[in-house]
């Protein structure tokens, strides 16, 4: 007999776990969808491609096969707003009562914006969804200033959709440089002239103050905390997100310190037949707001729900690789020296590229890195991870 597996959000992490379960297991699990957003799911790290010209379409990861599979029921426009675990049932916001074998919160995160003095004004936007960027491409004014609040990876990739409508962005980030939950000084160099290259004004180690109105009542300038005073007519907010959680009180489930559902290395949280992947996911007191750890935690569900011996997810492996506005960044193992157990190395420091790892103090065995712009395979550098790296190791990096 087959069973009910009900996954609530249908973002990327959502859609993967869907599409690895499809690939493991043809008899065991009908699957129903249930989605908050009107669009199925899509690729959310390119979505500023969506205005430059790419589609809707262009974008979904959602094809024929998935739509046409009669074990599989999508729901869009059906936000979850309640869970009933005793009767393994949850409510939709259009009285739809959904029951189920088996359980995965998957309900992704949502912008956070800083309550400063005028956020909620006309003209000040979040970036995270296609009706975000909808929003702001009817906002937009070519030829005139914007401000984007944040400079992480989110960040650049709203300033960059800034650009792409002819608007001039700043960018606000608080930390001595951009990208600083990934990226060391050394790397951001590398990514910091890119982004000058490409008409972005970088404002770091300052922070947003307030938001002015203009006679009309929409964002008119931006105060920073060091006083200097920006004119914009469209201010985003991309200054992190918090995990989409809400179900947990009614639900009767452990929230972490910080925010998400409280899981254990197999994404399970104390209810057996209810697990949590993604943003919403807090394993050992955080939350990975990257699609990669994402992909990790769905994978070992699906091979759980499918009876296969699944790969713990522990957090501690952050590697990630992306092309961010031209440029390749990956990381890999530890990128932050641990004084006293770690030597660091740099080969290459200049504005174009970036490769520094990292070594056991005792063992001389390589235990990450962060590598920008032009260099070597991250694949081939991160396999190297765990060992004694080889003596043309240099060449690898900087090939």
């Amino acid at each position: 007999m087959m069973r009910t597996l009900l996954v609530v959000g249908h973002g990327m992490v959502g859609h993967r776990l869907v599409e690895q379960l499809r690939a493991l297991d043809t008899e065991r699990w009908r699957v129903v969808v249930v989605a908050e957003e009107h669009h199925p799911a899509y690729d959310r790290v390119g979505l500023s491609s969506y205005l430059d010209g790419k589609s809707k379409s262009d974008l979904t990861l959602v094809g024929a096969d998935f739509l046409n599979d009669p074990r599989v029921d999508l729901l869009l426009g059906s936000p979850v707003v309640s869970v009933d675990r005793t009767a393994r049932s949850v409510e939709t916001a259009h009285g739809e009562r959904i029951f189920y074998d088996a359980l995965v919160l998957a309900t992704g995160s949502r912008p956070f914006v800083p309550p400063v003095p005028g956020h909620d004004l006309t003209g000040c936007f979040v970036y995270r969804t296609f009706d975000d960027l909808d929003a702001l491409r009817a906002a937009a004014v070519p030829g005139r200033p914007g401000v984007v609040v944040g400079g992480g990876l989110l960040g650049l990739e709203a300033a960059n959709a800034l650009r792409l409508l002819g608007m001039r962005p700043h960018v606000i980030e608080t930390a001595p440089h951009l990208m600083p939950a990934q990226l060391d000084a050394g790397a951001a160099r590398v990514l910091h002239r890119r982004v000058a290259e490409l008409g972005l004004r970088v404002h770091c180690a300052t922070a947003t103050a307030s938001i002015e109105a203009g006679a009309d009542g929409a964002v008119r300038a931006v105060t920073l905390s060091d006083g200097t005073v920006l004119e914009a007519d469209a201010v985003v907010f991309a200054a992190g997100v918090r995990p989409r959680d809400e179900l947990a009180d009614a639900a009767g489930l452990e929230r972490g310190e910080r925010g998400g559902f409280v899981v254990d290395d197999l994404c399970r949280t104390a209810d057996e037949r209810v697990w949590a992947i993604g943003e919403c996911a807090c394993v050992r007191g955080r939350c990975h707001g990257l699609v990669a750890p994402g992909y990790r935690m769905a994978d070992s569900v699906a091979r759980q729900l499918t009876g296969q011996t699944p790969e713990p997810f522990d957090g501690t492996d952050t590697s990630t690789a992306l092309k961010l506005l031209g440029v390749r960044i990956a990381t890999f193992g530890a990128t932050r020296p641990d004084h006293g157990q770690t030597v660091e190395a740099v080969f290459a420091e200049d504005t174009d590229r970036y490769a520094k790892i990292l070594l056991g103090q005792d063992s001389g065995d390589l235990l990450g890195g962060i590598l920008a712009g032009d260099t070597g395979s991250w694949t081939a550098i991160r396999s190297l991870v765990g060992r004694r790296p080889p003596a043309d190791l240099e060449r690898l990096l900087l090939p």
